[in-house]
């Protein structure tokens, strides 16, 4: 029976970029695949039929020659004299699994020991955390700290090889060095990590003593780190290489410094800016004067009150809050008025009091307006 035509049986035209082949093969694929054509016999050799068809038509030179001379090109084995062994659909499983890694290579790997010759396989240390509480006063300015860091560092014995006595890892008689095995199951083939070397690719039959054959060692590390000024809860600085060791000799994780910011007592932080609640006498606020109020970098500040504030008044302190992290600038300070009512009062004080509350019938807008509302309610829900 002579072969159809292989544009034909992948359903695209004889112009068709490599992009059109690959989709119309991928089509071809879903559509004939024999797990989904239980009921249908010619299935199974469509779908071959259509897997020989692309192994040409995706190889330039391949197709090339296809172009010219048609299936007379392949006479004798898929390839010809530049094909590699065991060429052609018939030759063998290589094909097939080359062929079909193109449409699920993302998911299971190379297919048919495409890949390259085993070698050394060291993992990669795991990445460290460490969270580290600093005072608000050392955010604002920035500090060197020095902190210990429980890890595993590169065993000196074996200089972190995991072998004694200076020998040398041999390659995994299992996975020939890479670090994974194949399995067939029907049409496809499988890649897991080599159950005898843990994918590492090499297996050590003379392991170090002191680490066990791991390379390396668990020790606390003593590490000064840089904190710079206006970090904030939650800023995460990267300590590159500073991580658990590999093992077996392979590069180190990083160091991850996770800071949290203490809560103080005299301020309250919202970004760049501070706030700060500051007390003052009734008489101060409502006849006006002025304070002295603490600022972040240790020194003071004064702040002119006007006469009538209320509590909960705000005034500002221009760049004198915290150093923006990144950029330029820094924030503002905010001082809060909350005016204190006296207590502990004499008779004196008192009397003087209820003297001041008889002639201050002017001297209250707020309270005078509040209630003049109030009245108006009720005599509204009178009707």
């Amino acid at each position: 029976m002579a072969k159809r035509d292989y544009y034909d049986v992948l359903g695209v035209s004889k112009g068709a970029s490599a992009d059109e082949i690959k989709k119309g093969y991928r089509a071809k694929a879903k559509e004939l695949h024999p797990d989904r054509n239980a009921d249908n016999p010619q299935a199974e050799a469509q779908f071959k039929e259509a897997n020989e068809a692309y192994e040409i038509l995706k190889d330039a030179e391949k197709k090339a020659a296809y172009d010219r001379f048609g299936h007379a090109a392949f006479e004798g084995g898929m390839g010809g004299g530049g094909g590699r062994p065991g060429g052609g659909f018939g030759g063998g499983q290589q094909d097939f699994t080359d062929a079909f890694s193109d449409m699920f290579g993302d998911l299971f790997g190379d297919f048919g020991g495409r890949g390259g010759a085993g070698g050394r396989r060291a993992a990669r240390g795991s990445d460290l955390r460490y969270n580290l509480r600093i005072d608000l006063e050392e955010a604002f300015a920035g500090l060197q700290k020095s902190i210990n860091v429980p890890t595993s560092v590169a065993c000196n014995a074996c200089n972190g090889t995991g072998a004694e006595g200076g020998s040398e890892p041999t390659t995994c008689p299992t996975c020939s060095g890479m670090g994974k095995v194949r399995a067939q199951q029907g049409f496809f083939t499988v890649e897991r990590t080599c159950p005898t070397c843990s994918g590492l690719g090499q297996i050590i039959k003379d392991p170090c003593k002191v680490c066990a054959g791991a390379g390396r060692v668990e020790k606390d590390r003593a590490l000064s780190v840089n904190i710079p000024a206006g970090v904030e809860t939650g800023t995460r600085i990267r300590l590159a290489g500073e991580g658990e060791a590999g093992m077996r000799g392979g590069p180190s994780g990083d160091l991850y410094i996770f800071i949290e910011v203490k809560e103080h007592k005299l301020f309250e932080r919202d970004g760049t800016n501070l706030f700060c609640r500051v007390p003052v006498s009734m008489g101060t606020a409502a006849l006006g004067g002025s304070i002295e109020v603490p600022t972040i970098d240790g020194g003071r500040g004064r702040v002119q009150i006007p006469a009538g504030s209320q509590s909960g008044r705000q005034m500002r302190l221009r760049s004198k809050g915290m150093p923006a992290l990144r950029g330029a600038g820094t924030g503002d300070m905010f001082i809060e008025l909350a005016v204190e009512t006296p207590v502990n009062l004499t008779s004196r004080q008192k009397e003087l009091l209820r003297e001041f509350e008889d002639l201050s019938e002017e001297n209250n807008p707020e309270s005078s307006s509040f209630f003049s509302s109030v009245k108006s309610f009720w005599d509204s829900m009178k009707g």
